[in-house]
């Protein structure tokens, strides 16, 4: 007995499975410390330096948090930017997601088909689905032009017009919104059909079972995914960047191209950096508001 209790860690797992454990999950420990953890801390320490990339860095203190907020006149542009993608695409998506995700969660004649096709978008490599959405909304001889021009209708700079570039960008986001739909149908499955009988013998009708039911326990999975579109939407970068590069007029020019020029453009990685450390603050932010926020309209079955 005494030698089987000496096999034992203080949490009564035998040491042996310890060891087990730590040599499974070593290649992954391995991975994040060195191209996670790692450059995440060297990057802390750029952002205080002047960098191009090249040369040693030079630590140059508090200069590149400076001048973000007194010298970099596209900060504002590209925080405003940005915000207005965030705040439009996030209930979007989330709306759209919803609403497929309801009239997908009944069997249905091909269901398996189109639950597939509405997710396809968001398994499809994203390059290649922007740079074909780029051909549909070309202004010349786009198809979308070409529908409006048999409406008898003008052309639309889709992504050469100022006022049509960002919700353009917003229109094709949302068609990525199948993961959300996905997450949103499990959680539909996931509630008993028991409730919904009881409310039918109560009277109340499908609407009623909607706001009543439906929407209350699908809180916990509308929540996970409020948060993952928050992050999204704060780091975009793709979208903008393969269908507008910022334009026109810096229309669409977000936070995360502005950190991109600064970085690979114009080679001051260091200055970068504190972009780089200050939108993690603000996404820190952003979510703790989020998750602070639960308490008063999340709901668990529990």
């Amino acid at each position: 007995m005494e030698k089987k209790r000496q096999r034992l860690n203080k949490n009564g797992i035998y040491r042996k499975q310890e060891r087990y454990f730590y040599g499974f999950i070593s290649l992954w420990l391995i991975g994040f410390f060195v191209f996670v953890l790692g450059p995440m801390l060297y990057s802390l320490y750029a952002s205080f330096t002047d960098w191009n990339g090249i040369t040693a860095p030079v630590f140059a203190g508090m200069k590149n948090y400076i001048r973000v907020f007194t010298q970099d006149d596209l900060v504002g542009k590209s925080i405003l930017n940005t915000l207005v993608f965030t705040l439009v695409s996030v209930p979007l998506n989330l709306v759209i997601g919803l609403v497929l995700a309801t009239l997908l969660n009944r069997r249905y004649f091909a269901s398996n088909f189109f639950r597939a096709l509405f997710y396809m978008p968001s398994v499809i490599a994203g390059v290649a689905i922007y740079i074909a959405w780029t051909y549909l909304m070309n202004t010349n001889n786009g198809i979308f032009n070409l529908w409006l021009s048999r409406l008898g209708m003008d052309a639309v700079g889709w992504l050469t017009d100022p006022h049509w570039a960002m919700p353009s960008i917003i229109l094709v986001n949302a068609t990525s919104c199948g993961g959300q739909m996905l997450i949103i149908l499990a959680g539909l499955q996931d509630i008993p059909r028991d409730y919904y009988e009881s409310a039918m013998l109560d009277g109340a009708g499908k609407l009623k079972q909607f706001f009543s039911i439906t929407l209350p326990l699908l809180t916990p999975v509308v929540f996970f995914n409020v948060i993952m579109s928050i992050i999204a939407g704060l780091q975009v970068f793709t979208q903008p960047w393969i269908l507008t590069q910022g334009g026109p007029i810096n229309a669409t020019y977000v936070y995360g191209i502005h950190l991109y020029n600064n970085a690979f453009r114009y080679y001051q990685f260091g200055y970068s950096c504190a972009l780089a450390w200050l939108l993690l603050a603000v996404v820190l932010g952003v979510t703790g508001l989020v998750f602070g926020s639960a308490r008063r309209w999340v709901f668990y079955r529990e």
